[in-house]
């Protein structure tokens, strides 16, 4: 993969942080209560919790799609509160659904195309496509992109003929065209196979390294979290409970008791 930063991440440096977010659908129901959270530069952070707990939540308010009744986002030094969930993509933030969301009827090059014309152009044309023999600078970026994800002979099918794998590989590829600072992935390997979610874990590993992007990951598969994550928050009713290593997380007494549904 080819690195596309000018410097090592800081790991020292807070990239993203959120503090006492309060936050919720419905008027007086809270589903964050004084919920922080952060992430240094290049760092890996996982976030788990039982259902309800705001992980998704968490989420929706750094993408700006949920503005928190109370707390701050700041982001690179600059808030994302007040700001539309576009502006905050461009400032650098990029979240991956459950779902991959890509365009199953068009090839696999052609999806990475469409992000490709969206970042030159700041707007998507759709008589792009249909000109992409005389768009060189596009055609190279797409390529690139694809060897970068192990996807380039893959470039001609169908993405809805993919595996749930590759799919989500196509959309990881799709993101790294706005080269984010930060990925937002809410259950990635969801629905896979083993070796699809272990080609999946491989190729976050990847880009976290040699792209130096700061990650985020909401998974309940533990084995996802643990093969990942530098530190682990655990969120339960909608407060972090503890954050630690994953070495220290996997036996703590909370954890078991919050998540797992232990006791002492």
């Amino acid at each position: 993969m080819t690195n596309s930063s000018t410097t090592p991440a800081d790991k020292n440096m807070k990239l993203v942080e959120a503090t006492n977010l309060v936050a919720g659908y419905l008027p007086g129901i809270n589903i964050l209560n004084g919920c922080n959270l952060y992430a240094n530069q290049g760092e890996l952070v996982g976030i788990i919790g039982p259902n309800g707990a705001g992980k998704s939540t968490l989420l929706n308010c750094l993408v700006g799609k949920l503005i928190p009744d109370t707390g701050s986002v700041m982001f690179d030094g600059q808030s994302v509160l007040g700001r539309s969930p576009h502006e905050i993509n461009q400032m650098g933030i990029s979240r991956v659904f459950q779902t991959p969301e890509i365009f199953g009827d068009l090839s696999v090059f052609e999806n990475v195309m469409i992000p490709c014309f969206a970042k030159r152009d700041g707007a998507f044309r759709m008589q792009g496509l249909a000109s992409v023999g005389s768009q060189a600078d596009i055609h190279e970026t797409a390529e690139k992109i694809l060897m970068d994800v192990n996807m380039i002979d893959k470039r001609d099918m169908h993405a809805a003929s993919l595996s749930r794998g590759d799919k989500r590989r196509l959309e990881m590829a799709m993101c790294l065209v706005q080269n984010p600072k930060l990925l937002l992935l809410d259950e990635p390997t969801a629905g896979m196979a083993r070796a699809d979610t272990n080609n999946t874990i491989d190729l976050l590993k990847e880009i976290n390294q040699k792209r130096d992007i700061t990650m985020a990951i909401i998974e309940h598969d533990m084995h996802v979290v643990f093969s990942l994550a530098e530190r682990i928050t655990v969120l339960a009713q909608g407060t972090p409970l503890v954050e630690d290593t994953p070495e220290n997380i996997k036996g703590h007494p909370k954890v078991k008791e919050a998540y797992l549904g232990e006791t002492q």
